[in-house]
């Protein structure tokens, strides 16, 4: 197999499984909508959608970090990732509302491999440097890109045949990712006589993120900015009423997506190897800034125009991300630290959107400021975080550049390719 055939195939299994779960946030809604004539039943089986990913991030991640055969489980959980909505897809409307939801409850719990740990696979199929910092960089593209693609293909096919068969484009597409990780190049982990339990293991990720302070300050500022990007949706449906354009806030997030698909891909051309703290930081000044620019948007196009800014200066903080945790997370822990870390920004993106919710009667300028100042405060925040002392038994060197240019950060051996 040719050297650069593991991560070329591991990206197209990724952004297989990721456009199945972009594209199922809208789905559960239209499915419900075309089935029972109100979106309330969609609605709850989104919910039971996403709270697994919460709860089971640190068991997912642990079990797939003590699996001697890593190939089999992460086929496996996509192939029960597709059945699950393929189930969904036959149950919703069609069969009394509680097998539907537990159908999704069950489709959830595979969530966390899709949204976490694949990427924890990039620091294992690509050698360290910058051919890695590279393809993280591919990586949040490939996030991005899906989420562009996912909702836009479920509304064509909903729109050209039926909700059902856009939700069933979704399972094929994330049975393709399961026959794709398949044949991933990934080596039979050897067996390990002293490995500690699963309990510890779980209480050892949960550790790494809190000692290791660079892991420790991505966490925070992406959770804190998370909870302004969750509400970002329902704000940029208020915004464009104001605007006089009622249907435009679709139109307001898919210049976002596109931006931040496009940000991420100009990292990967021409920025790889920019240190990720200095990446992260700028990324959230930046996007709290065209954010901010936003909310005074004097008309409609020059608000999508902003949103489009906004959307590329947020693109590289999922780059830099995926680095971060790549680099600091100690090797046997790594996928329950890409879990545990997907996990949280999920929880905290459900409560900016609850927030939201709640505070839905304020000016939607006023909305924005408020997401925009969480950008900023994230900054702050990824510095205070930081602080702490450093990871006991830790190998690194002084904080700040290395001579190289490069983050002082201790790089992971990839354990197979």
């Amino acid at each position: 197999m040719r050297p650069d055939a593991g991560p070329r195939l591991y990206l197209a299994a990724s952004f297989a499984a990721r456009l199945a779960e972009e594209g199922m946030s809208v789905g559960l809604v239209l499915l419900a909508v075309e089935r029972t004539g109100s979106a309330a039943q969609g609605a709850f089986a989104l919910t039971a959608w996403t709270a697994p990913h919460v709860l089971a991030a640190p068991l997912t991640g642990g079990v797939a970090a003590r699996a001697r055969r890593p190939r089999p489980l992460y086929a496996g959980a996509l192939a029960g990732f597709a059945v699950a909505i393929a189930g969904v897809a036959l149950l919703m409307g069609r069969a009394p509302a509680p097998a539907a939801f537990a159908v999704a409850l069950a489709g959830g719990a595979f969530g966390p491999v899709v949204s976490g740990g694949l990427s924890s696979l990039v620091a294992v199929l690509v050698p360290e440097g910058g051919a890695r910092d590279r393809a993280y960089a591919l990586d949040a593209a490939g996030y991005n890109a899906a989420s562009v693609a996912g909702p836009a293909i479920v509304g064509l096919v909903t729109a050209v045949a039926s909700a059902g068969a856009a939700a069933l484009a979704m399972a094929a597409a994330a049975g393709a990712a399961a026959l794709l990780a398949a044949a991933l190049p990934l080596r039979q982990a050897p067996p390990s006589p002293s490995a500690p339990t699963l309990r510890a293991d779980l209480a050892a990720g949960l550790a790494a993120v809190w000692r290791d302070r660079e892991l420790r300050g991505i966490t925070a500022a992406t959770c804190l900015a998370h909870v302004g990007i969750g509400g970002l949706t329902g704000t940029a449906v208020l915004l464009a009423i104001s605007l006089g354009h009622a249907g435009g806030g679709g139109v307001l997030m898919t210049a976002s997506a596109v931006g931040a698909l496009g940000g991420s891909l100009a990292v990967a051309r021409w920025l790889p190897s920019v240190p990720a703290r200095t990446m992260a930081v700028a990324s959230l000044a930046a996007h709290g800034t065209a954010l901010t620019a936003a909310a005074f948007a004097p008309s409609y196009p020059v608000c999508v125009a902003l949103f489009a800014v906004a959307g590329a200066a947020d693109g590289p903080l999922l780059a830099a991300t995926l680095r971060v945790r790549a680099d600091h997370a100690p090797p046997r822990l790594r996928t329950q630290v890409f879990t545990l870390g997907a996990g949280l920004k999920i929880t905290a993106s459900a409560a900016g959107a609850a927030l939201t919710g709640a505070a839905a009667s304020l000016r939607p300028s006023l909305l924005l400021l408020a997401i925009a100042a969480l950008q900023f405060a994230a900054v702050p925040v990824y510095g205070l975080a930081r602080s702490g002392r450093r990871r006991a038994g830790g190998t690194r060197g002084p904080a700040g550049p290395s001579p190289s240019g490069r983050e002082p950060d201790q790089r992971v051996t990839p354990s197979g390719s």
